[in-house]
């Protein structure tokens, strides 16, 4: 497993309009830093699903991450179905990715381990 220790420590921090999303190895270096099972679609979002065994530990860690998010005043796209949360995280702001975005995912890896 990837240390997601550094991230994990942060928290996220609201971007300003008109910051260039992270592109090429800047990027690369946060992603390095996650947990196995996500992905960079396009360098422009993290997505990641979470399995579960049924639909209630689904809507618990579901309901975990819209606590997280409410905290750090970051907010993934969340799908919730049977046996599984996909989440789809961004920073709207600057349509791409920025360093929260990298935090957001380490942090609910972590909420994952504890569901």
């Amino acid at each position: 497993m990837k240390s997601h220790c550094e991230l994990f420590k942060k928290s996220c921090v609201s971007c300003e309009k008109g910051v260039p999303p992270l592109q090429g190895e800047a990027l690369t270096l946060l992603y390095q830093q996650l947990d196995k099972g996500w992905k960079v679609k396009e360098e422009h979002h993290l997505e990641k699903e979470y399995p579960f065994q049924n639909f209630k530990e689904a809507l618990e860690f579901t309901n975990k991450v819209g606590e997280l998010a409410e905290q750090e005043g970051h907010h993934p796209d969340i799908h919730l179905s049977y046996g599984k949360v996909k989440l789809l995280i961004w920073t709207h702001k600057i349509n791409g990715l920025s360093e929260s975005d990298f935090i957001l995912a380490a942090k609910c890896d972590e909420l994952r381990r504890n569901v």
